[in-house]
């Protein structure tokens, strides 16, 4: 199974392609989408979903994972980065990839087994998950495969619960 990871953002975008077969995990690729800041917001959404079909069509996943907004105190950013959501599912949905949203608490829980973990923790984690030397770079990268991450313990759990229903 692939699985893109992508930290939506209207400025920077993460994302990170991991390859799931026979127990391992590996990272494919990651890096950060960076538009210009100062464009309209139409342009950095416009620039954000054309990139992200380029990397659909180059890594072609089986899966897209996105991090939902998290609701705190800025509602201006919430909302910014909820944009960036639906650009996201957008993308995906034009090439027919099913999309899996998740929360900031969810990505912890799943990738650290702990829901209130800092995000030192989480990038630690990926990198022993993925066997890496190094925190992948830049931190928006780092968690785009946090929630890939994520997404392929969800589905690793969905795949037991499943399991055990039948028997």
């Amino acid at each position: 199974m692939r699985i893109l990871g992508i930290d939506p953002g209207t400025v920077v975008m993460g994302y990170g392609v991991i390859e799931a077969a026979d127990d391992k995990t590996t990272l494919i690729d990651s890096d950060a989408l960076t538009a210009t800041e100062r464009s309209p917001i139409g342009e950095r959404l416009s620039f954000m979903y054309h990139r992200l079909l380029e990397i659909i069509a180059r890594y072609q996943p089986d899966a897209v994972a996105i991090e939902q907004p998290f609701m705190g105190k800025n509602v201006k950013a919430a909302l910014a980065i909820g944009r960036a959501q639906a650009i996201a599912i957008l993308a995906a949905a034009d090439k027919g990839i099913p999309t899996f949203e998740y929360t900031p608490a969810q990505v912890k829980q799943r990738v650290t087994n702990y829901g209130a973990s800092t995000k030192e923790q989480v990038q630690e984690m990926v990198k022993l998950q993925l066997n890496l030397t190094e925190v992948p770079q830049p931190n928006d990268a780092a968690d785009a495969l946090a929630v890939a991450l994520c997404h392929l313990h969800e589905t690793h759990l969905d795949s037991l619960l499943a399991q055990g229903d039948q028997q």
